[in-house]
């Protein structure tokens, strides 16, 4: 399953790259939260996705080779490793849940915003916070009430959502970045992956 999303993200975001066309097709099939206030898309755009859907093909399209390039190391390092606990299918819910609820942040955030939100690091958030979670080494302290668990997990969320700013600062992605969604598809990492570990090895 890992494989197969990486391989489709690759394909998709390298067409859209290579054609020219991104700012076009970002619109039409990225994640604009002011669409759903009813607000129309510019007319003649190559490719118009229901904006309900647009949370998961938002994923097939980057904005820069570099950030496409980190964001494929992350997905296939954490999440070769997840699907031997959660299983293909449980990537699978991860990745989408991930998606839609850092569009669902994203869009909380700025509601009335007409910049299309494009690329996968939100859906790959929830593989990272789910990956943090179940084979993270917890080697933090405690910060007074905080449990040290808490305080590792927070951590981490910090160093992921630092390297996804490092890469925009240098200009190797297309739009800015998105802190609300990277928030959101983390947390849905850390509420999802016990569940879903539960739920794989329900019947042992």
């Amino acid at each position: 399953m890992t494989a197969g999303i990486a391989v489709a993200t690759l394909v998709a975001s390298v067409l859209v790259l290579l054609s020219g066309a991104l700012p076009a097709v970002s619109y039409g099939a990225g994640f604009v939260p002011v669409r759903f206030a009813g607000v129309m898309l510019p007319e003649g755009l190559p490719i118009v996705v229901p904006a309900l859907l647009t949370p998961l093909t938002a994923t097939l399209i980057h904005g820069g080779a570099m950030h496409l390039l980190f964001n494929l190391v992350m997905l296939g390092f954490c999440g070769r490793l997840l699907e031997r606990a959660v299983g293909g299918q449980g990537v699978a819910i991860l990745y989408a849940v991930g998606a839609f609820a850092a569009a669902a942040t994203q869009w909380a955030i700025e509601p009335e915003s007409a910049v299309p939100m494009i690329g996968a690091s939100g859906a790959i958030s929830a593989i990272v916070g789910a990956y943090a979670l179940l084979y993270g080494e917890r080697r933090a302290r405690a910060i007074g009430p905080v449990p040290a668990d808490v305080v590792h997990i927070a951590w981490l969320a910090a160093a992921w959502i630092g390297v996804q700013l490092l890469i925009g600062a240098a200009g190797m992605e297309g739009t800015a970045i998105a802190i609300g969604a990277h928030i959101g598809g983390f947390v849905a990492g850390l509420a999802l992956a016990r569940p879903l570990l539960l739920w794989r090895y329900r019947g042992a």
